[in-house]
């Protein structure tokens, strides 16, 4: 029996940096996904994305695993950093590129 939220924490564990996002990198569904992906994209480096809209379960399931009410929501080593306007301030701030340098490449 699969559980929605094993299969989230799975996916968290094992990419060090996800971002549950509406939409795609490439193709983002709503603003706050579009900002979110292009913070990180600008730093150059891989990242994994979860489409949200593709999954009704991942959708909802994600609000509940990080205690997050809204997506984007970014996950780096296993820690929910948070959403697009805590990701645009640490991005601001430098703190967010020396929380990614402290993922190996």
């Amino acid at each position: 029996m699969s559980n929605i939220q094993d299969t989230i924490k799975a996916q968290v564990t094992e990419n060090p940096i996800i971002l549950y996002m509406k939409g795609t990198p490439q193709f983002p569904q709503c603003g706050f996904s579009m900002r979110a992906s292009q913070i990180l994209q600008s730093y150059g480096r891989e990242f994994a994305a979860v489409n949200v809209l593709e999954s009704d379960e991942i959708r909802e399931g994600i609000k509940v695993f990080g205690n997050w009410p809204t997506i984007p929501q970014l996950y780096v080593k296993g820690e929910l950093v948070g959403g697009c306007d805590i990701m645009m301030e640490m991005y601001q701030n430098g703190e967010l590129e020396q929380l990614l340098a402290t993922v190996e490449a």
